[in-house]
């Protein structure tokens, strides 16, 4: 909610915010080197939030991950009986059934078709936050959250830090998170975290289209002696490039697959640590790769993993199939038997459930006619205005680009679609095809040489 009006202002984005915490946001915004911030977010958090997320990480940050592949834990029983109870699409389904394995599984489509019959009776819609995710099976879709649960990811990044033995330490007056991206358009703002005592975050767009000048960015970068920088394996490639002297303590990859060789660069770059971290936006930070185990330590004691088959039975430790969830910290948007879209198997691996062998989302990158290259993510920004449900993107070996549609939506939007391209790839002409595929597909594909980060 807002103070006065339609637009909210500092007191609605930082409830808490001291003098401190204000002349920390004075500091990153106007700094002579600052980037352009396109956007204006917060944290939102009240004092009464603020000591539900403080107990939340008292109580979650050294829980153990309890349960062994195939064995159910004993609170999803009671999760499930919760979400048939409160969650319509679930209460749709009648009782719930006295055995988990016959409970049929949600897709990513279903959500996207009517987010709303997934969210919780009891989520208070005063304080829902809804956010756009871009997809990487096809489906972009309207995520529902709420302050608490965005403040709760910094719980699983403290956990997924405290395996390399890196313990955050950032608060007042200084810089704890700056979150990378590298997109033509990027959601970009500056933050307080009150739960580190108002520590700075920024998110900024290292693309040169939001600097004053290229050279700002390494400049603004050292700056604010940032304590981590999170971001995802094309941004962080372009971060490579930047002449910036700061060593940050670690670098934490996420949303797309980090390749060994990336990574490698990074620490030898950087010195420190670089931890790649499965997540989600429906289901948060999975699991963080430990390379000495060959496999993501899963990183929430209340998230129960499963692979499924096709026939959503579930298969034995070690054979490859769908990773599904249940559970979560979301308590917006409980998910029972959730298809993340992607693939791996399941172990015990040095005490804890594994997922080995992730087939988690490459970051891919397309080129237009004058040789400049684009990320997956922005295609997906420049398709955000067509009401598309479904789709996929690739270019051939050749140059080549194609969009594929469903049969209705290729009949309604192809023009639209093709238009909304053009900024990025100009008078290049695309290709519209039908997509046969009802749930899973992969989104982006490129032939080209170079068009994944390595």
């Amino acid at each position: 909610m807002t103070r006065g009006g339609d637009e909210p202002d500092d007191a609605d984005r930082y409830p808490t915010l001291t003098d401190a915490g204000a002349r920390m946001l004075r500091r990153l915004r106007e700094h002579p080197a600052a980037p352009v911030f396109r956007n204006r977010s917060g944290n939102r958090l009240s004092a009464e939030d603020l000591v539900e997320v403080r107990s939340f990480e008292a109580r979650t940050l050294d829980e153990p991950v309890s349960w062994t592949p195939g064995e159910v834990p004993a609170w999803v029983a009671s999760f499930v009986a919760q979400c048939h109870a409160q969650v319509p699409a679930f209460r749709a389904r009648g009782a719930p059934p006295q055995r988990f394995d016959v409970i049929p599984s949600t897709r990513r489509a279903d959500l996207a078709a009517d987010i709303a019959a997934y969210v919780s009776d009891t989520a208070p819609i005063d304080r829902l936050i809804n956010f756009r995710t871009t997809g990487t099976t096809g489906h972009p879709m309207l995520i529902a959250s709420h302050p608490q649960v965005a403040a709760r990811y910094l719980t699983f990044h403290k956990r997924a830090l405290k395996r390399v033995g890196v313990t955050l330490t950032h608060g007042r007056d200084q810089v704890g998170v700056v979150l990378l991206g590298h997109q033509r358009r990027c959601f970009t703002y500056v933050s307080v975290t009150p739960q580190m005592d108002e520590s700075g975050l920024v998110k900024l767009n290292l693309h040169p289209v939001d600097w004053q000048h290229p050279d700002d960015r390494a400049t603004y970068l050292d700056a604010l002696q940032a304590e981590v920088y999170a971001g995802d394996p094309i941004s962080f490639a372009e971060l490579l490039r930047l002449p910036v002297r700061h060593r940050p303590r670690a670098l934490i990859s996420v949303s797309m697959a980090l390749s060994p060789a990336l990574r490698s660069r990074l620490e030898q770059r950087f010195a420190c640590p670089v931890l790649d971290v499965y997540s989600l936006n429906e289901v948060g930070p999975v699991g963080v790769l430990d390379p000495a185990l060959d496999a993501h330590v899963l990183l929430q004691p209340r998230l129960y993993v499963e692979v499924l088959d096709e026939a959503d039975r579930a298969l034995p430790a070690g054979a490859r199939g769908e990773i599904t969830v249940t559970g979560g910290f979301n308590f917006c948007l409980p998910l029972l038997r959730y298809r993340t879209g992607d693939v791996g198997s399941l172990a015990m691996r040095g005490g804890a459930p594994c997922i080995v062998a992730l087939g988690g989302r490459r970051p891919v990158r397309f080129r237009n006619a004058e040789g400049e290259w684009f990320n997956n993510i922005d295609v997906s920004h420049a398709l955000a205005g067509v009401p598309l449900s479904h789709y996929g993107f690739r270019q051939a070996a050749d140059g080549a680009l194609a969009l594929s549609l469903r049969p209705h939506e290729r009949e309604l939007h192809a023009g639209q679609a093709v238009e909304a391209l053009r900024p990025l790839f100009g008078a290049q002409p695309v290709e519209v095809e039908t997509l046969e595929a009802e749930d899973k597909v992969q989104q982006y594909r490129s032939e080209l040489a170079d068009a994944e980060v390595a």
